[in-house]
């Protein structure tokens, strides 16, 4: 009997593919139909309750129209009790509203003078229509949504006279049906409702989901044991491609070890030779010191350390923790931190030189960033540095300005200078929008080891890490600029 089973082998594993493309049919039929019967029935339940909430609010209004009108418009003519029974009224009218189990807010909006107001009680309703009294009209705060929203569409709705709804947060109505009161537009009424028609939706997708469970289980079962056949060999090309992929994982890793060690050996050997050169400058300061300049040389060596002090901890890590660059404990001012830079390292070398100039306008309202003072010092100093070397004039000046743009929130740093600029190439972009400039290992400069092609891609790197932008472009009357756009 065996025998003859295994004469039939090569049949039966036509047979499984014969069933396999059944059960992946009738899989894909059944996905297809779940997903038209939930578009059909998501399309009809929102149809069915914005039309709910419009028809409810539309009552509404004209539940408030027919009482407003019925009031005698000459307030002095109506006496304290009719004026009780008129606000106990309009009170019964918007508590109504608000004991509907989805209604979440209801007001009326009315705007007076460029301002609207939000009117959710009888005796404020009654004041703000009748007696134009400014003490009778409040702005309420848990409408500021329901009011912005109103402002977008309160011309649209006057110019057509239409209710306008509004979703937001998916399944939140924001309705707004304009109140016209003796013939003149007043106002509108506002209800904001959130209908849930879900377990509708959920009961039928659930039946349409026990039928094809059924029928895909009965199909299953008679898959089962020609999948056991091949499942002794899957099961060992699975062990074979698992080895393979710990292999290549291994090898990922040592090269993404040793591509990070090799980064972060020059980046040791770009901040071995800045701290060479600060500590030059602690000896100038000390070499200076005297009872009337220790406020100045004490400002500056502390500065100086401090800055030492960070090369010194980058030394430990090839990749530090993001907490030492960007955390709620700094609280960083950039104007002072790049004033410094341009005071006391660049002006300061250039008394040495005299070779270029540096000009720094501060912007005003900047606010404190949530970064490291000496990581933004290794942002900015690289690209002043970058147009100071590859300015290739005698007269090389650099012009440094910050800038806070109140319409987007975002203070920006720009570096400019009069050089012959960036190469064309090097501005193009890759495939994903860096341009080449900060890439690693390229510069103008001729290749070694030790940190050409790193400053532009160390400050890339370090702005990206502080959750900046840094781009680059050239001026057709010659030189190139940096902004650094700061979005934290």
């Amino acid at each position: 009997m065996i025998d003859k089973l295994k004469e039939y082998h090569f049949q039966l594993k036509h047979l499984t593919v014969i069933f396999m493309t059944v059960f992946a049919f009738q899989l894909i039929v059944s996905l297809i139909n779940k997903s038209s019967m939930r578009a059909i029935l998501g399309n009809a339940q929102e149809w069915y309750e914005k039309d709910s909430v419009e028809k409810t609010a539309n009552l509404t209004t004209t539940s408030f129209e027919l009482l407003l009108e019925s009031v005698n418009p000459d307030v002095q003519k109506i006496s304290p009790e009719q004026r009780a029974k008129i606000i106990k009224a309009f009170d019964i009218l918007f508590t109504q509203q608000l004991f509907q189990r989805n209604t979440e807010k209801m007001c009326i909006l009315v705007k007076r003078n460029d301002r609207i107001y939000a009117v959710d009680d009888g005796n404020t309703l009654f004041g703000l229509m009748f007696l134009n009294s400014p003490q009778a009209r409040t702005v309420n705060a848990s409408y500021g949504e329901g009011i912005q929203l109103f402002d977008k569409v309160s011309d649209g709705m006057i110019s057509d006279e239409q209710i306008k709804s509004v979703v937001t947060n998916t399944r939140t109505f924001n309705t707004f049906v304009p109140m016209i009161l003796r013939g003149e537009y007043v106002g509108a009424v506002y209800i904001e409702d959130t209908p849930n028609l879900s377990f509708m939706t959920s009961e039928i997708i659930s039946n349409a989901d026990q039928t094809s469970l059924i029928y895909l289980s009965l199909i299953s079962l008679a898959l089962l044991s020609m999948y056991f056949i091949s499942s002794y060999t899957v099961k060992e090309r699975d062990e074979a491609q698992k080895l393979l992929l710990a292999e290549h994982e291994s090898n990922i890793k040592k090269q993404v070890i040793n591509e990070k060690e090799l980064a972060f050996t020059r980046r040791i050997y770009r901040t071995h030779h800045k701290a060479e050169k600060i500590v030059s400058f602690i000896r100038g300061d000390l070499a200076m010191l005297s009872p009337s300049n220790i406020d100045q040389i004490k400002y500056r060596v502390s500065k100086y350390a401090n800055f030492v002090s960070r090369i010194i901890y980058d030394m430990k890590w090839y990749d530090p923790p993001i907490q030492t660059i960007r955390s709620p404990i700094f609280c960083t001012n950039i104007n002072e931190v790049i004033g410094f830079i341009v005071n006391h390292i660049f002006l300061r070398s250039s008394r040495k030189s005299g070779t270029f100039e540096i000009e720094f306008v501060e912007g005003k309202d900047l606010p404190p960033v949530p970064i490291n003072e000496f990581v933004i010092w290794e942002i900015i100093e690289p690209l002043v540095q970058n147009s100071i070397e590859h300015g290739n004039r005698p007269d090389i000046r650099v012009n440094i300005k910050t800038s806070f743009h109140p319409e987007t929130g975002m203070p920006t740093i720009s570096i400019r200078d009069n050089g012959v600029g960036i190469l064309p190439d090097l501005l193009e972009p890759d495939e994903n929008g860096v341009k080449k400039l900060f890439h690693e290992n390229v510069s103008t400069k001729e290749a070694s080891f030790q940190s050409v092609g790193y400053g532009c891609y160390i400050a890339f790197e370090m702005a990206k890490r502080c959750g900046w932008d840094i781009n680059a472009v050239n001026f057709p009357e010659g030189g190139c600029e940096f902004t650094i756009t700061i979005k934290n």
